[in-house]
């Protein structure tokens, strides 16, 4: 199974617009953070959790030509509205598939109306088809994926752990039985958004404390903002088996 960080960045990206600060000015490329997004590939599989407004460049960018569904963490902004850009995927395979909590395909819903419009439908406009998620586990083609209810302050978010891999975001706790679907990972991703507290998101030393108690064989930080600070440092001070992840690393498992 291979994974790419299609995108490692807050709902600003970095840099973020107009801003002076150094890092948004920071010349390495791996400072340089599109919004947060991963592609999960296995045989001849594809599946992207979350499509934000950064999704069409991700595609691009990785010279995608298909993709078997997207799975949505919640409805926030910078992980839902590049939806409309499935079109040329539509066009090309049919419907696409996509997963999500009841809440989360209302607010689809409400944002992309003329997708889901069964009458005078705009011929230009894409097709979903939806799966609903409740919380159980469920099958993508042959592999169980298990969802992990995690709290972004007061909402509910989905996690996915798929065989020894988890995705998690925009966490800022995580319920003990939850916490149980989390171990014996061989590679953890979690947001660690900056250094100092935040009341909907892991800072920094929140999220290595969570990984210091899920004990996972490697863990990859996202989800980041300038507010952490350059790449090259922070990756410097982590544990030896955290890293930051950045924008198109790739990774196996």
């Amino acid at each position: 199974m291979q994974i790419t960080f299609l995108g490692t960045g807050t709902s600003q990206g970095i840099p973020v617009i107009g801003s002076q600060h150094p890092v948004c000015l920071s010349e390495n490329p791996r400072d340089k953070r599109l919004r947060v997004s991963v592609m999960i590939e296995w045989e001849n599989y594809r599946y992207v959790i979350d499509c934000g407004p950064d999704f069409r460049q991700q595609m691009l960018t990785h010279h995608v030509s298909h993709i078997d569904g997207i799975l949505f963490t919640h409805e926030h902004n910078d992980h839902i509205i590049g939806l409309d850009d499935v079109r040329p995927f539509y066009f090309r395979q049919g419907k696409i598939d996509v997963y999500a909590h009841h809440r989360v395909v209302e607010a689809l819903k409400k944002r992309f109306d003329y997708v889901f419009q069964e009458k005078n439908k705009y011929p230009g406009a894409p097709e979903v088809h939806v799966i609903e998620l409740t919380g159980e586990a469920f099958t993508l083609k042959n592999k169980e994926v298990v969802p992990v209810n995690v709290l972004h302050n007061r909402l509910q978010v989905f996690g996915f752990r798929l065989n020894d891999f988890a995705y998690i975001t925009d966490a800022k706790t995580i319920a003990a039985e939850e916490k149980e679907k989390l171990k014996g990972l061989k590679v953890l991703v979690i947001n660690a958004l900056r250094r100092e507290p935040h009341h909907s998101h892991l800072n920094l030393e929140e999220a290595l404390a969570m990984i210091e108690e899920l004990q996972p064989e490697k863990a990859y930080l996202t989800h980041i903002s300038h507010l952490l600070g350059f790449h090259d440092e922070v990756e410097a001070e982590l544990p030896e088996n955290v890293f930051l992840a950045y924008d198109n690393l790739k990774i196996e498992i």
